[in-house]
């Protein structure tokens, strides 16, 4: 029993049901205590551990952690296909597909139906830059009204398909968002973006922060912070 509950706390992969997921380990010199997280789309745990935490002690501390993992696992919603379901998740609702090989490639929307042709077994990736095309678009205007209501100069918008987070914002004033939220209601992504004007004011969370961002958002920020928590994982459904 010894020596498997060694091998156990060495082998960074954990059982959580009838699924085998791999421990990945972050170590960061800034990390004052061990963090655990299942990632987004439930493909693995993830952990983050100062320079001097132990590998063995990481890996140990998630065992000890199994139910709270396999709970956390149970949340994440099933892959969805949206090619082979014929419906795309777009600006908080469902759209359906019109699809046929012989209509032009070019995505069109019409109400709530996206036409779009080309062969299908190149569909996904289509539909998955038609998004990401989608959400720099509105990522970009949403940006520069908020930043004319801080009355600031445009910022650059850029996208990111981070795991871990929404949006950031760079010293030199570049906003960078996750292309999904494109699939989140309009009043999510644009908290998002409302938070990430507000740091080119002010880089922390400070009270001036706050103020700012209840200045500049129109919306409850709360109700879409819960949105996110809520149904956030949601949006790592589809395109991996």
């Amino acid at each position: 029993m010894i020596d498997w509950l060694r091998r156990e706390a060495l082998e960074p992969v954990i059982e959580l049901g009838t699924r085998t997921l791999p421990i990945e380990i972050t170590r960061n010199r800034r990390a004052k205590r061990l963090t655990l997280r299942l990632a987004p789309d439930g493909n693995a745990v993830r952990i983050t551990l100062p320079h001097w935490c132990r590998s063995a002690e990481a890996i140990a501390f998630a065992h000890a952690r199994r139910d709270w993992l396999a709970a956390q696992l149970a949340k994440v919603p099933d892959r969805r296909d949206p090619a082979r379901e014929g419906a795309l998740l777009y600006r908080g609702s469902e759209i359906a597909l019109d699809w046929r090989e012989d209509a032009p490639r070019k995505p069109a929307l019409s109400v709530d139906t996206l036409r779009i042709g080309g062969p299908q077994d190149t569909l996904g990736n289509r539909l998955q830059r038609w998004l990401e095309a989608e959400a720099l678009r509105l990522f970009a205007e949403d940006a520069a009204e908020y930043c004319n209501r801080a009355e600031l100069a445009a910022s650059e918008v850029r996208l990111t398909r981070a795991r871990r987070r929404w949006g950031s914002c760079s010293s030199e004033g570049t906003l960078r968002l996750n292309w999904r939220l494109v699939q989140a209601p309009d009043h999510v992504r644009r908290s998002v973006v409302a938070h990430e004007v507000a740091h080119l004011v002010h880089f922390d969370h400070s009270p001036a922060f706050h103020a700012l961002l209840d200045r500049l958002y129109e919306d409850d920020i709360d109700e879409a912070n819960r949105w996110l928590s809520q149904h956030g994982r949601t949006l790592y459904a589809a395109f991996g």
